[in-house]
């Protein structure tokens, strides 16, 4: 299905979806020395969604990461990352995302929301993919999404950085983010 909605079931229903942990992920990329991405991900998230029926364009949307599950395969990098230099998961636990708007544009869709990390919310606009439904051999009703996004950290007080001795910095500002969801219909 190429659209966000299915059309097999009626609209006036309210759906709660969850995710299925075991079949999604939310990674990011950022430039390390303004010439090699490197890659990381969040562990532990959990989301809220409720839609009208199976309509995704409507969905009611939350979601919160845990920032100290914070993975870039490197110990000491991810505790600086964990830090007061950038997430602060002391102070700042989780970082989260409340969509507010899904707009389909042929099989394009956008999804607008706030994301709050450090207590610092902005608005962000999201690319998203639909897979779509289907029902796993046990009977489970799933959904699938790909989304995609691009941030400037600073906007979110993820300022730290270095200089480089060749010019540029070793961190770039933008950040690329990613996800890929599957849902589950409780």
């Amino acid at each position: 299905m190429n659209t966000a909605t299915a059309t097999t079931s009626s609209t006036s229903t309210k759906t709660l979806w969850a995710i299925d942990p075991a079949h999604s992920e939310i990674t990011f990329k950022v430039k390390h020395l303004m010439i090699a991405n490197v890659k990381g991900a969040f562990k532990k998230f959990d989301a809220r969604i409720e839609t009208p029926g199976t309509d995704f364009t409507k969905a009611s949307i939350a979601v919160e990461i845990d920032a100290a599950s914070i993975f870039t395969n490197e110990e000491n990098r991810d505790k600086h990352l964990r830090s007061a230099d950038f997430f602060d998961v002391e102070k700042h636990p989780t970082l989260t995302f409340v969509g507010k708007q899904m707009r389909a544009k042929g099989d394009e869709h956008t999804l607008t929301g706030e994301l709050t990390i450090k207590g610092i919310s902005h608005p962000v606009t999201l690319d998203v993919e639909f897979g779509g439904i289907s029902r796993d051999p046990w009977g489970n009703e799933k959904a699938g999404f790909t989304v995609s996004g691009r941030i400037n950290r600073k906007d979110w007080g993820l300022n730290w950085n270095a200089a480089l001795e060749t010019g540029g910095v070793l961190v770039s500002d933008e950040v690329r983010l990613s996800a890929d969801i599957q849902l589950v219909k409780q």
